[in-house]
């Protein structure tokens, strides 16, 4: 989660022999290409950022068919519960700010009935005490709960989570890349781990899912047109391994050679882990401009 501002140079202090870099505005080469050594800074104008690291496992699903766990290997996973009792899945993206699915909290509950619990595996493990309250709920202003297109949320936290080992922040994809069919991609979730049988599961599960190609995904055997741009498939469609309820809101992760990102959140499918229905999620990286927007306005 990064943020970025600029800022008067007369507005911060400035040591003596301070240097500065310049960017320029050619495109073409790499970053260091773009960037110059100077001695002073003519224009007055700063570039002021905050970064924070995050993607990184400590160690380094509404979920059928997945294998339970270990402590630290999604840091990022959060449980959104009303009171103690689990709804849905969610993401880390900074210590006050949770993604998660719009249809697990539009027009639900106010936002005080509503606790996030941030490292843990084991449901039963968890003290109500340690839920940290929701201070204000932002569905995506789009979000059609007919279509669920833009099945987005943010959660913005009363009290910043505590990063440790255990708790932190997943990255969020670079804007205009697109994943190639097939790149195998994690789902995690406490949600139900066999279809018929409607109870969460106890301990967090994780699942291998490759993404599937849009084209193929909206085809006429398997969902004949119902993904718009803001949604991407991934799972098996020989079934046997998906997201589920209680899932909903989760995250779809990728490793792209440094850090894991957060590609997806889960948002639908029909029924759990069926041939030709593999898992609906939202599309983190068509939405980044909405979620920049909202986390820097506030």
């Amino acid at each position: 989660m990064t943020q970025q501002k600029g800022v008067n140079l007369r507005d911060i202090p400035v040591s003596a022999g301070q240097r500065f870099l310049q960017v320029t505005a050619r495109q073409e080469g790499s970053p260091q290409d773009r960037w110059r050594l100077r001695s002073s800074c003519p224009s007055g104008l700063v570039v002021a950022l905050r970064c924070s690291e995050c993607g990184l496992q400590a160690a380094a699903l509404r979920v059928v068919g997945g294998t339970d766990v270990a402590p630290g290997r999604w840091p990022w996973q959060v449980s959104v519960c009303q009171g103690s009792q689990h709804r849905c899945g969610g993401s880390v993206l900074a210590p006050e700010w949770i993604l998660t699915a719009a249809h697990c909290v539009h027009r639900q509950l106010p936002a005080p009935a509503w606790l996030v619990f941030a490292g843990i595996v084991t449901h039963g493990s968890a003290q109500p005490q340690a839920g940290v309250p929701v201070r204000e709920i932002i569905p995506h202003p789009l979000y059609s709960p007919s279509s669920l297109d833009y099945d987005i949320a943010l959660l913005r936290l009363r009290v910043p989570l505590n990063f440790s080992g255990a708790i932190r922040a997943v990255c969020l994809p670079p804007s205009g890349r697109d994943l190639l069919q097939g790149t195998p991609c994690w789902v995690s979730g406490w949600g139900y781990t066999a279809p018929e049988q409607a109870q969460v599961a106890a301990t967090l599960k994780e699942a291998l899912v490759p993404l599937i190609g849009t084209r193929r995904c909206n085809s006429s055997c398997v969902y004949r047109g119902e993904l718009t741009a803001r949604m991407l498939c991934a799972g098996h469609l020989q079934g046997h391994v998906d997201a589920c309820q209680g899932d909903s809101g989760g995250p779809l992760v990728c490793w792209d050679g440094a850090t894991w990102r957060l590609v997806g959140v889960v948002s639908w499918g029909q029924g759990c882990a069926e041939p030709n229905h593999p898992g609906v999620y939202s599309n983190v990286a068509q939405l980044l401009p909405w979620i920049h927007q909202v986390t820097q306005a506030h």
